[in-house]
């Protein structure tokens, strides 16, 4: 990695993030739990001398405001502080030391960057402008970003434009990736019941085979969604658990099938929720003489396609590109059908949501497993683009 503008400045307080990001591993807590997490991050953005800090959004967000000179423009930067219902299978010291609870996507290396860029800031106030560091709680699960919206954040604190970063594991160390339009997919988690008469196995009928009626259900959706969907722009409907009855010669009652589905596509997530699913469902239970009921997870309602404004996505670029070099940097990355909060964010404001390079995973430790773990070389580089994007965005003169 070429030490391009501010990596080397950076550096030199990089022992200071890993120690954040190390301590944060440790002391992992979940959506809208991270009261720790929260305090942490308060206690050090007061240290590094800012001021104007507000708690308590999402009721465990934190947006710290820093305003340097005299112009109106501003910029929101955002970091997930949220982790994970994972029982960590690390050995190193800084393991998890809560029970079944684990950092296992790498939002405590989100956070201490941030920090770090945070600190770095306010130190050279070489910008003119406000910047908005946004620690959104509760990105996994339970909508965070939502709760975050709804309780006033870009009204407080209106910022012009909004960015957020994520490490990619497999992706070579400190490379950067990022490109205009989808980077990430719709999520929307459903649930269908169907409920029939019940009955002897020996004897069935229509209406009390709801097993049978769920597998028709399952294979008539599959069928639609790859005839009616082009390959090039993917959805993915996934099934994912069945629950149903206890006895090996009763029919049960009451059936629920749920699954999750991932979308580029604006349009076609709205036609399959809205159209296909509804008039499949209702069409088999008709023909069998069920009662049928969709619901949305009401835990998380879904979120929406993680879409990148051009011309944010293209200084991002640019900045990247002064950051760690041409080379190192992809602008025309593959999609990925995981999903984002963050997209919500985009939605209320122009913006750009871009990977980093977390490097090879050791013995397989990919996001969302029991032995993942964030590297710490990429945090002054992480740094470094928050840092080179505030300065081009809000520059001097």
């Amino acid at each position: 990695m070429k030490n391009i503008d501010n990596i080397d400045n950076l550096r030199k307080i990089t022992h200071e993030m890993r120690e954040w990001r190390q301590h944060l591993h440790q002391y992992p807590e979940t959506a809208f739990e991270e009261n720790n997490t929260s305090l942490f991050l308060s206690n050090k953005l007061k240290s590094f001398g800012l001021d104007n800090i507000h708690q308590g959004l999402a009721k465990t967000g934190v947006v710290a405001v820093m305003k340097v000179g005299t112009s109106k423009k501003s910029i929101g930067l955002r970091a997930d502080i949220d982790a994970l219902d994972i029982m960590e299978e690390n050995t190193f010291s800084y393991k998890s030391k809560i029970n079944g609870k684990m950092h296992a996507c790498g939002h405590d290396g989100h956070t201490a960057m941030l920090l770090g860029a945070a600190k770095y800031l306010k130190e050279t106030k070489n910008f003119d402008g406000t910047v908005y560091f946004i620690f959104q709680p509760a990105e996994e699960i339970k909508g965070g970003g939502k709760k975050m919206i709804e309780d006033g954040l870009f009204n407080l604190f209106p910022a012009d434009s909004v960015y957020a970063m994520h490490n990619i594991p497999n992706m070579p160390a400190g490379h950067i990736a990022v490109k205009p339009g989808p980077m990430m997919a719709s999520m929307d988690n459903f649930e269908i019941k169907l409920f029939g008469t019940g009955g002897h196995a020996a004897m069935p009928k229509p209406e009390s085979d709801i097993i049978s009626a769920a597998a028709k259900l399952i294979n008539r959706i599959n069928a639609i969604i790859k005839d009616e969907f082009n390959e090039s722009d993917p959805v993915i409907l996934s099934f994912t658990n069945i629950h149903a009855g206890n006895s090996w010669n009763i029919f049960p009652e009451q059936l629920a099938v749920r699954g999750t589905l991932r979308c580029f596509n604006t349009e076609y997530r709205n036609k399959i929720i809205n159209k296909y699913l509804p008039d499949i469902t209702n069409t088999i239970a008709n023909d069998l003489g069920l009662k049928i009921n969709i619901t949305l997870n009401p835990e998380n309602p879904g979120y929406p396609v993680t879409f990148n404004t051009e011309r944010e996505t293209l200084t991002a670029q640019e900045v990247a590109i002064k950051t760690v070099g041409k080379e190192n940097v992809n602008i025309n990355p593959d999609p990925w059908t995981a999903s984002e909060d963050f997209g919500l964010m985009l939605q209320q404001k122009p913006g750009c949501y871009l990977w980093i390079g977390n490097g090879p995973p050791i013995n397989g430790g990919v996001l969302h497993n029991c032995r993942y773990n964030f590297n710490d070389d990429i945090l002054p580089i992480g740094a470094a683009f928050w840092v080179n994007l505030v300065e081009h965005v809000l520059k001097k003169g």
